[in-house]
């Protein structure tokens, strides 16, 4: 259940961010912004833990700034995946993950 809770945030965010900033972020439509939550779900489940440890050197010299740079990247390959989400560019995908995050945090925080 949480993990849906959690899809469901993170698509509402996208929706807003595409909403809000078209720059950083599209999607066309609600079904590429549900789509996008779910993958970027399974890739911060699965692949951001690989990439996490194999960067601790780098994110402790940055005093983990670098895990920005990450969630940057995963977001970047989630754009590969999913037709119909877009990111512009990389520094695009660092804010937009960086805005995703506080958008799904405040989200997960007003849902119990």
């Amino acid at each position: 259940m949480p993990f849906i809770v959690r899809m469901g945030a993170n698509a509402i965010a996208i929706l807003l961010i595409t909403y809000l900033l078209p720059s950083v972020m599209s999607a066309d439509g609600a079904l590429a912004a549900i789509a996008a939550a779910f993958v970027l779900g399974l890739v911060n489940a699965v692949i951001r833990p690989i990439f996490v440890l194999l960067t601790f050197p780098i994110t402790v010299v940055t005093l983990g700034i670098f895990l920005l740079v990450i969630n940057g990247l995963l977001l970047w390959l989630v754009t590969a995946i999913v037709p119909g989400f877009h990111v512009g560019g990389f520094f695009g995908a660092v804010a937009g993950s960086l805005l995703l995050s506080v958008i799904s945090w405040i989200l997960t925080r007003v849902v119990p």
